[in-house]
């Protein structure tokens, strides 16, 4: 990384050494002084808006005002109006004239994130600012112009978007002159320890608390984690675990303990686009089949630890065998099958259709099993999940469905 480069990394708090993101930072940096429209693009919490402002910063515009715009938190009626400007009287509540962020920005860098939200007609007005620097307030007829370098991020994948219709061809080709793509942190590799012990070093200072250290097995369940939230979500975590934990070693359960129930490991979200797609598509799927079968091995080692503490006689004559251990359950589920289907006979498997020919109502089944576990434990939801090998949320949703309540 040159010298440059490598300044704006630090002035500007980027840290991590993956070769994607060390890349990223140097073609901000290249492309600074050449006042050419730049898009940005990546997952959302990669961090994309640090690279606007490096971009500034290292322009001849840099002594200008820079303005950064969501164009995802303003509403559709009035985004015109904030980008534009409006005059008097031009809508309801219009009671002055007012600038609009191009006016305000004139000399200067406006960053337009998450700009793959801005309605067609506001796209329409956009593509003739890029091309000759001109626009019309909301309510005028009188052309003005403006000299300002734009810089657009967005986590959309902007060809589908022009292939639905979505957005403008011609306004992507205008900004994405030059692109600019940021990584997400599941392909920085050591990067997610840097990060985590930054922030876990950065939030004890800030709230006065004893440091966190997380140990060798918490720091591996981060790098297999997928991280969909990317930065924005691992700074989360951390800090949580900072306020919670503080002073403590943090190991593998309780890292997890603090990450999202409904967004397990195995969750990667869909890529946004850049080089190598294919690639890291195959490598996420790769990743994400790895982790299932972890999922798989331990569940099945609870049950069969459960299997064991609750009904040794029935283990010891399935013989251990998963497939055994199924047709036990099913048997006593439905004791119309026969002894052959347990003895491991050759034509256990036809008695076992024959004796399941009619229709079997699991729904029914699976109802007075959690009813029977509810009763055997007073009530108690903790010791029926326990006993279940269920979570207990997903008992509440059970005994909500099936009105056991």
């Amino acid at each position: 990384m040159d010298t440059q480069a490598e300044a704006a990394r630090r002035r500007f708090g980027i840290v991590g050494n993956a070769p994607a993101l060390l890349a990223a930072v140097e073609r901000a940096v290249r492309v600074a002084p050449i006042d050419l429209s730049v898009l940005v693009t990546g997952e959302s919490g990669t961090g994309k808006e640090f690279f606007p402002q490096i971009i500034h910063a290292n322009s001849p515009r840099k002594h200008s005002k820079y303005i950064a715009v969501n164009c995802g938190a303003i509403p559709e009626g009035t985004i015109d109006s904030e980008l534009f400007g409006h005059e008097k009287g031009a809508f309801t509540g219009a009671v002055d004239s007012r600038r609009g962020y191009f006016e305000e920005a004139d000399g200067g860098t406006i960053f337009l994130d998450e700009v793959a939200e801005l309605p067609l007609t506001t796209q329409a007005r956009l593509l003739r600012v890029l091309e000759t620097g001109e626009y019309l307030r909301v309510g005028s007829s009188t052309v003005r112009r403006t000299n300002i370098r734009v810089v657009a991020a967005t986590n959309v994948n902007l060809l589908r978007a022009v292939a639905e219709g979505r957005f403008r061809e011609d306004l992507y080709y205008r900004l994405s002159t030059v692109q600019i793509h940021v990584p997400p942190l599941r392909e920085r590799g050591g990067d997610i320890r840097l990060l985590a012990r930054k922030f876990a070093s950065d939030f004890s200072e800030r709230y006065t608390v004893p440091e966190i250290h997380f140990t060798e097995e918490a720091m591996g369940e981060m790098s297999r984690y997928g991280w969909p939230g990317n930065v924005r979500q691992l700074k989360n975590v951390v800090e949580q675990i900072a306020l919670f934990e503080a002073g403590k070693d943090v190991d593998g359960p309780t890292l997890r303990s603090y990450l999202p129930a409904d967004a397990p490991e195995s969750y990667i979200p869909a890529l946004a686009g850049g080089p190598d797609t294919y690639s890291r598509e195959r490598e996420a799927l790769f990743n994400m089949i790895f982790r299932l079968q972890e999922r798989i091995d331990e569940l099945q080692e609870r049950i069969s630890e459960m299997d064991k503490a609750k009904a040794p006689a029935t283990i010891a004559a399935e013989g251990g065998d998963p497939a055994r251990r199924l047709l036990a359950r099913t048997c006593t589920a439905h004791p119309t099958m026969t002894a052959a289907a347990m003895s491991g006979a050759p034509n256990a498997h036809h008695e076992v259709m024959d004796a399941t020919a009619t229709p079997v109502d699991t729904a029914s089944d699976e109802r007075e099993s959690i009813r029977e576990a509810l009763l055997r434990n007073d009530g108690r939801r903790k010791a029926t999940a326990d006993e279940l090998g269920i979570s207990e949320r997903t008992l509440y949703r059970k005994i909500r469905e099936y009105g056991l309540d």
